[in-house]
């Protein structure tokens, strides 16, 4: 396996030719590229530029709407439902956290559930939104059906990440990013493209039994939720994922279950839909809503420096607060370039030569 590292503008270039090339208006497709962009910068290569491909047949398949009119359709002083017109999920999410955090500027909160939408990147960009506000941000989705609750094999529930992100004073901001699945989706794509074996606890195979396949899903098999068997607390990670799915889809209106339509062009959305397409939900709560915001970081970067002095086992391995790992990636890759692996180079050069755009090298 090949790294070939390219600079964050010629990555961004090229990647708003991408999504111009699909039909994106222009702030879209520039938006929508800083959505990808921003989760390379922060070291999470699954969900950044190497999800293009996916996109572009997605909106081959029709099944993405690059000029959507993306509107609210009910609402309350500080709730509101939006419906994403099928459009690019990169686009749809900013939009309804923007509103999010407009009703809590003014009443202190504010929740958006957002129906009709497609894949929307890493939840942390979203919730990080609320924070540059001194804002607490809240950022969930629901995803393709490819995570089996505990005791079964079917495959009912996305990896539904979630975040929580929350403003300090000198530190970076605390970022809890998760998939409720013992893995997301995109570490089993890296290690099918290292062509290695994945670690004992992500996936189970079509009769329920571990495996370290990372094929496994193309096989019949299924993600585990987070904790990996009910010995481990897997009925947790349901729980979770199953909390994102309600608040996510059946909140807004969008598909939920085994009717979320799947993020891969090859399979077809289900025949028997329950709602529109996927669905997200958004919170904003202002920190002055509850305490002044610099108390509240000045106490937050207590908290912070006390769990980083914790006493380690290992005296190599510190405590790690939750974001702390993507800001130093991020700050690192705007210095030195964004590393990509020579199999998402080559797909990225395929896909342009296939639009008609300049390739990578």
């Amino acid at each position: 396996m090949t790294f070939y590292t390219f600079t964050e503008a010629h990555l961004r270039q090229f990647t708003e030719n991408v999504f111009l090339q699909m039909g994106c208006p222009d702030v879209d497709a520039k938006l929508a590229a800083d959505v990808l962009l921003r989760s390379d910068l922060r070291g999470i290569d699954s969900h950044g530029v190497a999800r293009l491909s996916g996109y572009v047949r997605l909106w081959e398949k029709k099944r993405i709407n690059t000029r959507p009119v993306v509107k609210v359709v009910h609402e309350t002083a500080t709730t509101a439902t939006v419906d994403g017109d099928g459009g690019l999920g990169l686009v749809v999410a900013p939009f309804a956290m923007k509103i999010a955090i407009e009703k809590a500027q003014t009443y202190g909160s504010g929740w958006v559930a957002v129906k009709n939408s497609n894949h929307f990147g890493i939840a942390g960009y979203h919730s990080l939104m609320a924070v540059a506000q001194d804002m607490i941000g809240i950022s969930m989705t629901n995803a393709s059906p490819l995570v089996s609750p505990t005791y079964t094999t079917e495959r009912l529930l996305g990896t539904n990440p979630m975040c929580y992100a929350f403003p300090a004073g000198k530190y970076p901001p605390v970022v809890v990013d998760m998939a409720t699945a013992a893995a997301a989706n995109g570490k089993l794509e890296i290690a099918q493209r290292a062509n290695s074996p994945i670690p004992e606890g992500w996936v189970q195979d079509a009769d329920g039994k571990t495996s370290v396949n990372p094929h496994e899903l193309k096989q019949g098999g299924s993600l585990l939720p987070l904790g990996s068997d009910k010995d481990h607390g897997s009925h947790k990670g349901y729980g979770l994922g199953a909390t994102v799915d309600i608040l996510s889809a059946v909140l807004s209106g969008a598909n939920y279950g085994p009717w979320v339509p799947p993020f891969v062009a090859f399979l077809d959305p289900p025949s028997d839909p329950v709602g529109a397409g996927i669905g997200h939900f958004f919170g904003a709560m202002r920190v002055d809503g509850f305490r002044p915001a610099q108390d509240f970081k000045d106490h937050l970067d207590n908290w912070i420096s006390r769990f980083k002095s914790a006493k380690p086992i290992d005296p190599e391995k510190q405590v790690i607060i939750p974001g702390e790992p993507e800001y130093a990636a991020e700050k690192e890759r705007k210095k030195n370039g964004i590393p990509l692996i020579d199999a998402v180079v080559n797909d990225l050069n395929e896909l342009a030569l296939k639009l008609g755009i300049a390739g990578l090298s």
